[in-house]
Order: structure tokens, then C-alpha cells, then sequence
């Protein structure tokens, strides 16, 4: 998959209309729907700023949560044009609809250096279909279309590959930094390269592993996932996470890394507990893990082994806590995974999701290079998957 796409630096847009998709799926609070963190809509704002500057007339579309096609009144993006227009210090020209009476007239009536934003494009059940007409419609508008929701590319919507059918696409700021740093650190990685994952499920990172085998000098397996492997290499797991139809795969997968001289790194020790609880007492235990306990996290020595192989990394990507960091007494082996990562002076990539929470809520975020902005579209870049959401985008 080529990486290297046009962005907005390389189209003139002055007294043109674009067409700009951003992820404003931000967290509200359930009661009140206030929104309770405008991060998302704050790492817009370097994009839109520039097309605005530029003399662009700005029609910002995005989803917001899983309305299934029916319009939530819960759900509308309204919240979100008024924190915009606080952040950018301008009006925000806000549709009450996506691609009807309302949208139109204001799109057509756009100037330069304004900015409209378009009520929540998941209202109509064509986006995630990615409906021909509607995207069309939504193309309609514009003569530009510029793609900044990274979260979103690994999804063919029609707001996130199906406008590009009918207008000339590029990349925003936000999604050129992911796909720069993210692509650089898969194609050309500075060595040695070591991927770190956890997370609960084998299942979620079968292709991501399988893909870094082939690109890795050192794969570490933490979480609730490294039990699978615990079992498949002969160990007693106890009442731990266990897939078990994944034992075989667990198995050719160690054999692969041990014929491609790449170094497959599992906890020699685990915090285990009777229950699966916050208020659980760790048991600190080496080996078989008894079968009365489940694996909640990794024990201290692992933790030391595991910061052992990234010290001197060239690149480190890590995707999946490597416990139950939630609870404060099974964060720890995510903790010294953050710390190590930080303190390891390698150019380091945090995947979105749990990682990226983890990283942020234990203080390390201001010392990794880059913490990608999509959990699910971060995991299938891991992949190698062709993204449609990027692939759309025209080639530099």
C-alpha cells in the first residue's frame, strides 16, 4: 500500500469549497451530553486553520457514536460546533441536516474562510453503507475533498472513501502524521525494530502478528492474550484468558519467529488473582500458575526483561495494555512498559485505544513521538490491510 498521498499543501484552495472529514466522535457525558474531552476536536483545528487561511470555504463533516441511521437528538453534533467555534474563536455555521434543504443552501451560501459543519453524517444509513447517491450528494457541495479522520479510514463510508469517487481527495495534517510516521516505521523502520502488544484476545492480533514477523527484530506479548501462548508452550494457565481454538496458531507462530531469528519475548512471571476484581489480592507467582488463579498482569522480573529488550531500540510500536491497567493494582506491568518506552530515546508509536489511554492517564504522553488518533484503523495499519479511507486518497 502506498503511504505517500497528496495533502492539503499540495492543492491551491483559495475560493474554493472543501469538503473536510474529521473525526469529532468525541466522549460525552450521558446525562447532560456535555462533552467530557475535545481532544479530538482540538487536533483538528492545525487543518482546518490552514484552510481557512487560505481563503478554502470549509464543510466539515463527522459521525458521532452509533445512531444506526436514525436521527438521535442525543447524538447531534450541535455540542461539538459550538466547542469549535470557542476553539477557533469564529463562528461555526452549523446545518440541522446532512445532505438536505438546510445543508445546501448553507454550503452554497459559504464564503471564503468560513466554516460549516454538517449534523452527524451516521443519521443517514447511507454513510455506512457507503450509498453511491450519498456520497454524491455530500460531493455535491464541494470541489475539494480532504480526509483528517484517521480513526475512520479503515472503514469504506461514504464520507471516508466513496466522495473521493467524485471530487479530487487529499490528506489532512492529521492523517499525513500517522501515515508519514506510522508508514516510515513499518517500511523503512530504524533498527532494531521491537512490537509490543497485548490486549485481551489472540484473535484481534493474529494478522498484526503474522505482518510483524516479517518486519520486527524483537515481538513482545503481554496481556491477557500471552496466556494463549503460555499454554500452547506447555505452561498451566490456571483460570486465565485462553482461546483455545488459537493453540495451534500460538504455536506455528513461535516456530515462525524462531526460524526468522526474530525474538518472541512471553512473561516469565505473572500478578495473578482468585477473581477477577479491583479489589482482588495480587499473587505474585513464577511457572504454572495454579488453578485456582487467572493471570491479571505481568509480574516485576517480566517487566524487567521486557524493558531490557526495548532499551536501545531503534522503533518500538506498541498496541495492547499488558494487564488489567484499569485496576490500580494490575497496572503496574503497563506502567513500566510506558516508563521504558519513554525513557528509551527509539522513535516510539503508541496504537490508539487502551494503549493510548494508558500512556495518557500514566503521565508518559509528552515523551512518546507519536500516539496514533485511530484504535481500530492504528491496528489494521499493523496489518498491512489496505486502508479504503486512505487508499482513495491521490498518490503524490
Amino acid at each position: 500500500m502506498n503511504y505517500n498521498k497528496k495533502t492539503v499543501y499540495d492543492v491551491d484552495v483559495k475560493g474554493k469549497k472543501v469538503l473536510l472529514r474529521c473525526d469529532f466522535n468525541v466522549p460525552q457525558n450521558k446525562e447532560t451530553g456535555e462533552i467530557t474531552s475535545d481532544k479530538r476536536i482540538v487536533a483538528a483545528i492545525p487543518t482546518i486553520k490552514y484552510l481557512l487561511e487560505q481563503g478554502a470555504a470549509v464543510i466539515a463533516c463527522s459521525h458521532l457514536g452509533k445512531p444506526k441511521g436514525e436521527w438521535k437528538t442525543k447524538l447531534s453534533l450541535a455540542p461539538v460546533a459550538k466547542r469549535l467555534s470557542e476553539l477557533l474563536g469564529q463562528e461555526v455555521i452549523f446545518a440541522s441536516d446532512i445532505i438536505g434543504e438546510d445543508a445546501q443552501a448553507k454550503a452554497a451560501a459559504l464564503k471564503p474562510g468560513q466554516l460549516l459543519l454538517l449534523e452527524n453524517l451516521r443519521f443517514d444509513i447511507r454513510e455506512e453503507k457507503n450509498g453511491a447517491d450519498f456520497a454524491k450528494a455530500l460531493a455535491d457541495m464541494a470541489e475539494i475533498f480532504v480526509s483528517d479522520a484517521f480513526g475512520t479510514v479503515h472503514r469504506a463510508h461514504a464520507s471516508t472513501a466513496g466522495v473521493a469517487a467524485y471530487l479530487p481527495a487529499y490528506s489532512g495534517l492529521l492523517v499525513d502524521k500517522e501515515l508519514s510516521i506510522m508508514g516510515k516505521a513499518l517500511d523503512d523502520p530504524k533498527r532494531p525494530f521491537v512490537a509490543v502488544l497485548g490486549g485481551a484476545k489472540v484473535s484481534d492480533k493474529i494478522n498484526v502478528i503474522n505482518n510483524l514477523l516479517e518486519k520486527a527484530d524483537t515481538i513482545i506479548i503481554g496481556g491477557g492474550m500471552a496466556y494463549t501462548f503460555k499454554k500452547a508452550q506447555g505452561f498451566g494457565i490456571g483460570t486465565s484468558l485462553l482461546e483455545a481454538d488459537r493453540l495451534d496458531y500460538a504455536k506455528d507462530m513461535i516456530a515462525k519467529a524462531e526460524a526468522k531469528g526474530v525474538k518472541f519475548l512471553l512473561p516469565v512471571d505473572n500478578l495473578c488473582a482468585a477473581e477477577f476484581s479491583a479489589d482482588a489480592e495480587p499473587v505474585l507467582v513464577e511457572g504454572d500458575i495454579p488453578e485456582d488463579l487467572m493471570g491479571m498482569d505481568i509480574g516485576p522480573k517480566t517487566a524487567e526483561l521486557f524493558a531490557e529488550a526495548v532499551k536501545g531500540a531503534g522503533t518500538i510500536v506498541w498496541n495492547g495494555p499488558m494487564g488489567v491497567f484499569e485496576f490500580d493494582k494490575f497496572a503496574g506491568g503497563t506502567k513500566a512498559m510506558a516508563k521504558a518506552l519513554a525513557e528509551s530515546g527509539a522513535v516510539t508509536i503508541v496504537g490508539g485505544g487502551d494503549s493510548a489511554s494508558a500512556v495518557e492517564k500514566l503521565g508518559f504522553a509528552d515523551k512518546i513521538t507519536h500516539i496514533s488518533t485511530g484504535g481500530g484503523a492504528s491496528l489494521e495499519f499493523l496489518e498491512g490491510k489496505e486502508l479504503p479511507g486512505v487508499a482513495c486518497l491521490l498518490d503524490k
